[in-house]
């Protein structure tokens, strides 16, 4: 386990997917992820040994509170291009519903950043999100991110296109602060 002050990060099991499909499916969640669409465990049983099991560029991890061991939400490193040292950083909380909250998103974000950049040796994390998703705009900017561009009109959302933002972090920003 990797530990923060409050979260530690620690491999998706088998017995966590049924919760984190439930938070996944979550209509007010799934609007903010690439993956839009409903999925049945069958696709979350796939996800988890062909993609967290088996893929060398993912590094998904179950986010637990530390006082209690219950498991609050997942995040990871994706994408991870190991020539370029770059990985794109993946976080959702769906304890209480909370989705991006002000206590364990961020110590799960520092953590992960930090294991980025100290364990898998990464130069660069960025994120995509979307431009309505306002919560991750906030968060990254708190997390000392920054807004690196816009690609406009990239997703359709409730009968509307939205821009996809880029945020990134370069491992001297993280050493600088």
């Amino acid at each position: 386990m990797i530990s923060g002050d409050v979260i530690g990060l620690r491999a998706i099991a088998r017995e966590d997917l049924p919760l984190l499909l439930e938070w996944r499916n979550r209509p007010d969640f799934r609007c903010y992820f690439r993956e839009h669409r409903e999925l049945a465990m069958e696709d979350q049983t796939r996800w988890f040994e062909t993609i967290v099991r088996a893929d060398p560029a993912v590094r998904m991890f179950s986010i637990v509170e530390t006082a209690s061991d219950d498991l609050i939400g997942a995040c990871g490193l994706c994408y991870i291009d190991s020539r370029n040292q770059s990985a794109d950083l993946s976080i959702y909380v769906g304890k209480d519903e909370l989705y991006i909250d002000e206590t364990y998103a961020p110590d799960a974000a520092r953590t992960l950043i930090k294991y980025g950049f100290e364990e898998v040796n990464l130069h660069r994390i960025w994120a995509e999100i979307y431009s309505t998703d306002e919560k991750k705009q906030n968060f990254f900017d708190d997390l000392g991110f920054t807004l690196e561009g816009r690609h406009r009109e990239t997703r359709w959302v409730n009968g509307a296109w939205v821009d996809s933002l880029y945020y990134g972090i370069l491992r001297s920003d993280y050493y600088d602060d």
